[in-house]
């Protein structure tokens, strides 16, 4: 069976023949957020319905990293190194220090808790970017069932601490990247559950203040939503969808898939020079090694 599905024949130069999917672990209930930890040689990745981090090396190692987690969902590496992470259960973004001491980053907004952070990411002047969806309040069961005190808004935290909503108006934004160069803000927006709200990734520009303009509709993934993204180092676009891994170039089309037989709800660089692509996938996690870097 391929593993590929072209749809742009420069698509062909991105992936391997011979580089198969290959699943790292399974036996979870829901996998996300996926972060690459380059100098420990580990994966680690979220077990959100079973209050769990994970930790994955290249010897096939599976240890528990975290646990309880607060029902943790995306995470990143700040400009230090520092784990950074969303979690649902607390409702708030944290980060952990070197020391193993848990730093508060955002747990509300102008007197108000905030949602169930889900993504995240660090910008080049240290700016922490988070997204705010109701889906770890909605239910019991990536979290705790709760009140809805904030509409779903996308957040930035300055360096000084000081936090701000910086997009307002979509339903539920999701995953979250910048472009290698940081002039352009990727924005999933998966809908409501259960809803026929909007599914779709908006571009932003970024000017030089960090200020965003534009928001138009990028793409819509065709198989599913778009929910965890990743770029790599010329600017392409990589995708969870509900059949693999969608990659689009920068002009929005979708130039191929890597198929996984599970639906996908993340994904990141890591490994040995950074070319191999990690996928968090429903009950497990995979791997393929591509013939592309991902960007800083």
């Amino acid at each position: 069976m391929s593993f590929f599905e072209v749809s742009d024949p420069a698509f062909g130069r991105f992936v391997m023949g011979n580089a198969p999917v290959k699943k790292l672990a399974t036996g979870f209930d829901w996998v996300e957020g996926p972060v690459w930890f380059g100098d420990l040689d580990c994966l680690l990745f979220s077990d959100i319905p079973n209050n769990r981090v994970m930790r994955w090396t290249p010897d096939g190692t599976l240890t528990t990293f975290r646990s309880p987690s607060n029902f943790s969902n995306g995470h990143t590496r700040d400009r230090q190194g520092r784990l950074v992470s969303c979690e649902h259960g607390t409702r708030r973004v944290t980060r952990t220090e070197y020391d193993g001491s848990i730093t508060v980053i955002a747990d509300s907004f102008e007197g108000k808790r905030l949602n169930s952070p889900n993504d995240v990411i660090v910008a080049s002047d240290g700016a922490i970017w988070f997204s705010d969806p109701h889906y770890g309040i909605a239910t019991d069961y990536e979290g705790t069932k709760s009140e809805q005190e904030l509409p779903c808004n996308v957040y930035r935290v300055d360096p000084s601490g000081t936090i701000a909503a910086v997009l307002t108006d979509f339903n539920c934004p999701n995953g979250l990247a910048f472009s290698p160069d940081e002039k352009r803000l990727y924005v999933a927006d998966t809908g409501r559950m259960h809803s026929n709200d909007p599914q779709h990734i908006r571009v932003f520009d970024v000017d030089s203040n960090w200020k965003l303009t534009g928001g138009e509709v990028f793409h819509v993934i065709d198989k599913g939503c778009a929910d965890g993204m990743r770029l790599d180092s010329e600017g392409n676009l990589w995708s969870s969808a509900a059949d693999g891994v969608h990659c689009i170039a920068p002009d929005g089309h979708l130039m191929g898939k890597i198929l996984v037989p599970e639906t996908v709800s993340n994904l990141c660089f890591g490994g040995r020079g950074k070319h191999r692509l990690f996928i968090t996938a429903t009950t497990s996690i995979y791997a393929i090694s591509l013939n592309r870097k991902g960007a800083l």
